[in-house]
């Protein structure tokens, strides 16, 4: 098996599904129960657990397999609850940006956010949106989401 091969192939690919899942998150932003949207992010962070975990990026998939838990949840529910869910997937968006980035800048497995991944291991419905300028602010990650796809 050849690392850098694999590594530059799920850098590829993670960057394309997190493309996608940014424009899903701003047609949730519209509508909470867009089903078609809701489904496409579920699959992209499947996506991105199933790769990260195949190249020994455990903080990749951990933090994916507890983001697709919260969105397998709200798909059985017909949809996110906007007030504490947008926020919340828009957070986890960015942390697997982050950690992408990581990975690209120095080939070496990135490092978990521990935090946001307790707080997607709570059920649904008992979390809370971030304080303003704790990385959870949904209008400011919208507007970077945007400048993303432009």
């Amino acid at each position: 098996m050849d690392p850098v091969k694999y590594r530059n192939l799920f850098l590829e690919e993670a960057t394309e599904h997190l493309a996608e899942m940014s424009r899903a998150l701003l047609e949730l932003e519209k509508d909470p129960r867009a089903g078609e949207a809701l489904d496409l992010v579920f699959r992209m962070v499947h996506s991105i657990k199933g790769m990260g975990a195949s190249l020994g990026y455990d903080a990749v998939s951990e933090l994916a397999h507890r983001l697709e838990d919260r969105l397998g949840a709200w798909r059985g529910r017909g949809g996110i609850d906007e007030a504490e869910g947008l926020p919340l997937l828009f957070r986890g968006l960015e942390s697997l940006e982050r950690m992408v980035a990581v990975v690209r800048d120095t080939g070496e497995p990135p490092p978990a956010d521990p935090e946001l991944v307790a707080v997607l291991a709570k059920p649904a419905g008992t979390d809370r949106a971030e304080p303003a300028g704790a990385g959870g602010d949904a209008a400011g990650a919208t507007k970077k989401a945007m400048a993303r796809t432009r």
